[in-house]
């Protein structure tokens, strides 16, 4: 594989996993179930991420990687082993929550995963916390919900959202810029009002 490093390309370095996940991508793409059934517990957690950054609530999200994996599975014949799996399967993914996100108009509220509310730490705080900031998220545009959670909750890198969202570097960068801007504005007075 080659990477492109300033004017020259260098050749990335092929790792016993990405070994592995490529015999695996073959495998699959013959027709071999196992191997597509490893893939899947290879990247399910990350794809689960992926979809929760964006859904939001748990359900949909189970749903979003359902559909993500029956498509990939579809679409195997047309995935080049020598692309990154898990790039081209997040990409899937976040297309599949987008979708569900989509055809949601009314949404029933679902408890935001602790890893949004653990800095606040107060027990008596943490549900009014929980709900306004919920409550902020899901005011936002889906796609920037989906860079912010990625980004400052999964740890996902700026590049890594826009190949998922298929979306350019800059415009992950400049979501997550008006995301932080809005729940800075709704959420700036929380703490002096509680």
């Amino acid at each position: 594989m080659l990477a492109q490093s300033g004017t020259r390309l260098q050749a990335l370095p092929v790792t016993d996993a990405s070994r592995n996940e490529r015999t695996l991508v073959l495998a699959a793409q013959r027709g071999e179930r196992e191997a597509f059934s490893e893939l899947v517990r290879t990247h399910g957690r990350r794809a689960y991420a992926v979809a929760r950054a964006i859904v939001v609530n748990h359900e949909d999200a189970e749903d979003a990687v359902q559909e993500a994996f029956l498509h990939a599975y579809r679409a195997l014949h047309r995935f080049l082993p020598d692309q990154a799996f898990g790039a081209w399967l997040h990409r899937i993914v976040a297309n599949a929550a987008l979708d569900i996100t989509r055809r949601r108009k009314v949404r029933d509220a679902d408890e935001l995963p602790e890893t949004v509310a653990s800095p606040f730490r107060d027990p008596a705080e943490a549900n009014e916390l929980r709900q306004r900031l919920q409550e902020a998220l899901e005011k936002l545009p889906a796609r920037q919900r989906a860079v912010i959670v990625m980004h400052d909750v999964e740890g996902f890198k700026h590049a890594e959202i826009g190949t998922m969202l298929g979306i350019p570097e800059g415009t992950a960068r400049s979501d997550l810029h008006y995301a932080r801007s809005y729940l800075r504005g709704v959420l700036g007075s929380v703490r002096s009002e509680l």
